[in-house]
């Protein structure tokens, strides 16, 4: 049997055949959920919340601006957008200048945004869980099909997976 075969990847990423935002939005609406049957409620006598709010919104816009840059590289280079597929290309360019991963980083942010934006807090403990699933189970099958790139491993060493 082989250990690092589809079974294995299978194993250790089993919403991998799901895109990758559905898991961001899966794990919000869970987070959501709890925070709907367990409220989590904070006296804000100073208003600072307002600010949260405001704070939390502009995070959702900029989150949302970055997956979407990435997202229209990765269009304009004609590569796949789908985790465990063949690229036909190593995009270096723009937001992946800074960081390996600037959709799923974009997601996290607008994620944590709408969790501001709205004033809940499970679904920020929720994200916890949906970065390290990101992490250690779809990211590693990415890396290793692009570790078929000549110019990857110097690129990965000159650019943080997240930031």
């Amino acid at each position: 049997m082989n250990v690092g075969g589809p079974v294995a990847r299978r194993a250790r990423a089993p919403f991998l055949h799901m895109p990758v935002p559905w898991v961001y939005v899966l794990g919000y609406l869970a987070g959501a959920g709890l925070q709907l049957a367990v409220p989590v409620r904070v006296h804000d006598p100073s208003g600072a919340f307002a600010a949260l709010q405001v704070a939390g919104g502009l995070a959702v816009l900029a989150g949302l601006g970055l997956a979407g840059w990435a997202w229209a590289i990765f269009d304009r280079s004609g590569t796949s957008k789908v985790p465990g597929e063949v690229s036909r290309v190593l995009v270096t360019a723009g937001p992946y200048r800074f960081t390996r991963n600037p959709m799923y980083l974009g997601l996290a942010l607008a994620y944590l945004g709408e969790a501001g934006a709205l004033l809940q807090a499970w679904p920020v403990a929720f994200l916890a869980l949906v970065l390290a699933y990101v992490n250690w189970c779809v990211i590693p099958i990415e890396e290793e099909r692009l570790g078929a790139f000549d110019n990857y491993t110097e690129y990965r060493s000159t650019v943080r997976r997240w930031l």
